[in-house]
């Protein structure tokens, strides 16, 4: 008798340890936060005597979906959220829900701030890692910001990049540096936009809000810099616009095919800001910069000194658009090698070359092409000046708007120094395939100058058979947006 009591007893403890397993429990993380529409990962601990069975989740003020699950039957293991916050201010939850394999449950809330979307951001200083600027936000450049070597900025669709005003040593720019790379991958949807704090546009818009596109000065602009031969004093010097002080001005080298990243669909807008007396920061100022680099669909507008211009280097430019600058639209030094290829020019009332090609500043004696462009004058304007020895193949371009050269001296084509006529003369420097057209009573000769009225032809307005692909710059471009181009 005494065993068999024993025996039921010893039965009934192991009936009651298998129907009394403890709840679950469950860790909830500590507080997070997250802006409208973002999303962050909260992680939960958990413990069951009886093995995990399931889990389920809920949430306010956004969602929450599982990300990584517990395993089935586990006594403990850790359980993932992915909370996407909403769009009230304020708090939001998550809460989890373990059931074990006996299904009994217990539950934790992870608490989340909510708060609005930051769309603007501060850049004060050097870019000294790699770094990533995201679609829908503005950044504005506190001073001059380089991006060392090394170091690659990556800048995604739609970003609006704004300068601080600032002259002279504090005039603000963004530097790619030689050895450092931008990825600025724009779209035709989302260009990317360099501009001036006093801007008032924002991510999704095309057009300048309050600004007038003859506006220049208000702040620096875009250098990139590289490794490709320049034909200058030294092989490396430094870049005109930035102080001595500063060593990531320098530019220069031996590397033909120096890779400084990626620039499409780009307009830089309001820059030039004088650092000094007559000097000025481009547009878009390319020192040394190698075939390497990808650069397509640029707009430059409004800027205070020339539009582009390239020192040295081998590298090509596709599809470039240039409105209403203060000196040269496309400005040449220092044996560029590489191509330009398909352009417009909408000249300003201070516009004072539309081309101005300089020739080579050392022993190295490249020359570049340039084609496949249309140039819209001003009565201020020359259509072009080839000084210093300037080499290179000039083809399918074509002019008009330009004044009669007889009546302020201005909208003519040059060609000057001896050093210059010498190379037209050796076919170092080549026309081929200009047309134009003249105001009423101008010849040719008087507009082409040196001989070169050899190589253009005149025609009426709209008969031109060279010259820019105007549909490349539809839809992207301030120009487009403003109507400019209706005449090309």
């Amino acid at each position: 008798m005494y065993a068999l009591i024993v025996s039921l007893a010893i039965f009934s403890a192991c009936t009651d340890d298998n129907n009394n397993f403890n709840p679950p429990s469950v860790a909830s993380p500590d507080p997070a936060s997250a802006e409208f529409g973002n999303s962050v990962e909260l992680s939960f601990n958990y413990s069951t005597d009886a093995g995990f069975k399931s889990s389920g989740v809920s949430a306010t003020n956004g969602t929450a979906v599982i990300k990584t699950d517990g395993t089935a039957g586990s006594k403990s293991g850790n359980i993932v959220l992915t909370f996407t916050a909403g769009t009230t201010v304020g708090a939001g939850s998550a809460v989890l829900t373990v059931i074990d394999r006996e299904d009994k449950t217990s539950t934790a809330t992870a608490l989340v701030s909510v708060l609005e979307e930051k769309l603007i951001f501060n850049v004060e200083g050097n870019i000294t890692s790699n770094t990533t600027w995201k679609s829908g936000k503005v950044y504005v450049l506190k001073n001059r910001v380089a991006v060392v070597s090394g170091v690659t900025l990556t800048i995604e669709p739609g970003v609006v990049i704004k300068g601080e005003a600032g002259t002279g040593a504090n005039a603000t720019a963004l530097i790619i540096a030689r050895g450092a790379k931008i990825m600025a991958e724009g779209t035709a949807a989302q260009p990317i936009i360099f501009t001036s704090i006093a801007d008032e546009i924002m991510p999704g818009e095309v057009a300048g809000p309050n600004l007038d596109p003859t506006l220049n000065g208000l702040w620096g602009g875009l250098i990139v810099l590289g490794n490709a031969p320049i034909s200058a004093s030294a092989a490396s010097v430094q870049i005109e616009g930035i102080p001595p002080s500063d060593q990531n001005g320098l530019y220069g080298g031996s590397n033909p095919n120096d890779d400084s990243g990626v620039i499409k669909y780009i307009s830089i807008r309001h820059g030039g800001a004088n650092i000094g007396e007559g000097n000025e920061i481009n547009g878009l100022t390319l020192g040394g910069v190698g075939s390497g680099t990808i650069i397509e669909n640029v707009e430059v507008v409004a800027n205070q000194d020339d539009g582009i211009e390239w020192f040295g280097g081998t590298v090509n430019v596709k599809n470039a658009l240039i409105w209403n600058v203060g000196d040269d639209a496309v400005d040449t030094d220092q044996a560029w090698s590489g191509t330009l290829d398909n352009f417009i020019v909408i000249a300003g009332n201070d516009t004072d070359h539309a081309l101005e090609i300089d020739g080579p500043e050392g022993a190295m004696l490249a020359g570049h092409t340039v084609k496949n462009g249309s140039i819209k004058g001003n009565p201020a304007t020359e259509l072009g000046d080839f000084r210093d020895g300037a080499r290179g193949t000039f083809s399918n371009i074509y002019f008009f708007g330009f004044p009669d050269p007889a009546v302020n001296g201005r909208g003519d084509l040059s060609l000057s120094g001896d050093k210059t006529l010498a190379n037209f003369a050796e076919g170092n420097l080549v026309f081929q395939n200009l047309q134009v057209t003249l105001p009423d009573g101008v010849e040719l000769t008087g507009v082409f100058k040196s001989g070169t009225s050899a190589y253009a032809t005149t025609v009426a307005a709209g008969g031109r058979t060279v010259g820019a692909d105007k549909s490349a710059f539809a839809g992207w471009t301030w120009a487009s947006e403003a109507g400019e181009l209706t005449s090309f």
